[in-house]
């Protein structure tokens, strides 16, 4: 029975590659080590607490003596979704990304060698290629020229992943992913942001002009694509994975004000971010091509149904609006 050791697993993609393998794997066995912090949500995974072949763990990847414990020997692969991830955080303070994304992967690749771990893959983003101009696309081999903190950060973790490739032949894979959408999104990000502003009728923020433009992937799209680069890529590839769906943030605006009925008047415009990126795209034709995967979720029926989610998981969406999920782990597990 494969094991897996998923770090980060309580967050929006982590939590969403859990459940989506535990629901089509019945074979798999899952360890999922979160700190919960603020992205970190155990009700992301209630409906899988009780699964069997699922354990929680609560743990910090830049504490040693934590991944050390919590890891067991031999399994078939350690997953590494854990992250800080938001540009605009990384702006205020770049210290917790340095921890987490640099110092942390540091120690999950000791960890994964002392522990003879079959396989690490290590969960990165398209932004540690930098920004595109009107035309091309990032490839595996595009050059790396991350321009926020974050960015940064996550092109030091995948060259640590890469050297520790080199130099100690590890078995390691590394994916790069577009712009996630979907259920269990904290509101910070783009999308879920807006959709639970307008539904309180407030307004939303678009920076600058809003002609920045992104690859749209949904996260069950890239769920699908760690997986498949766990079984079947290459040791030592980087595999991109993209939604082929390029929109400027002002029509994704548009899009989503007609979708939830409410006036452009919400929209306010505000100083665009430092540094802000312009242009991301994704050529994932090595993936279609080696790891036989393609994105399958259509944007616009995507789009449709993580509204429709928002609409529907109120008591969810107000609890992580307030803060008040960060309770749950003190009433669930702190006495346990």
């Amino acid at each position: 029975m494969p094991t897996l050791f998923v770090t980060g697993g309580c967050g929006f993609i982590g939590s969403n590659f859990v459940r989506h393998l535990l629901q089509s794997d019945p074979s798999i066995q899952i360890i999922n080590f979160d700190a919960l912090t603020y992205a970190g949500n155990l009700a992301n995974l209630t409906d899988v607490a009780n699964n069997p072949r699922y354990k929680f763990v609560k743990g910090d990847i830049t504490n040693r003596d934590d991944v050390m414990k919590a890891l067991p020997d031999g399994i078939d692969a350690l997953i590494n979704f854990a992250a800080e991830s938001h540009v605009d955080r990384s702006i205020l303070d770049s210290g917790p990304f340095v921890r987490t994304n640099v110092l942390g992967t540091q120690i999950l690749l000791d960890a994964a060698r002392a522990k003879k771990t079959k396989r690490y893959v290590q969960v990165s983003t398209d932004e540690v290629y930098g920004s595109l101009g009107p035309t091309g696309l990032f490839t595996e081999t595009t050059p790396l020229a991350p321009s926020s903190p974050y960015s940064a950060s996550k092109a030091a973790a995948d060259m640590l992943v890469m050297a520790y490739a080199h130099t100690f032949g590890m078995d390691a894979v590394i994916t790069r992913c577009s712009n996630n959408y979907g259920p269990y999104q904290f509101p910070e990000k783009l999308i879920p942001l807006f959709i639970t502003n307008l539904m309180n009728d407030q307004q939303v923020p678009v920076y600058g002009d809003g002609m920045q433009i992104r690859d749209w992937i949904h996260v069950m799209d890239h769920a699908r694509g760690v997986e498949t680069a766990w079984r079947k890529g290459k040791a030592g590839e980087v595999y991109n994975f993209g939604g082929r769906c390029e929109l400027p943030n002002i029509k994704l605006t548009h899009t989503l004000l007609e979708l939830l009925g409410k006036p452009r008047t919400l929209i306010k415009h505000v100083q665009d971010r430092p540094g802000h990126d312009r242009r991301y795209a994704i050529d994932c034709s090595k993936a279609e091509r080696e790891l036989g995967w393609k994105p399958l979720v259509k944007f616009e029926n995507g789009l449709g149904e993580t509204i429709d989610w928002y609409k529907s998981n109120q008591p969810w969406v107000n609890q992580v609006r307030s803060g008040e999920y960060l309770k749950y782990y003190e009433e669930q597990y702190a006495n346990r």
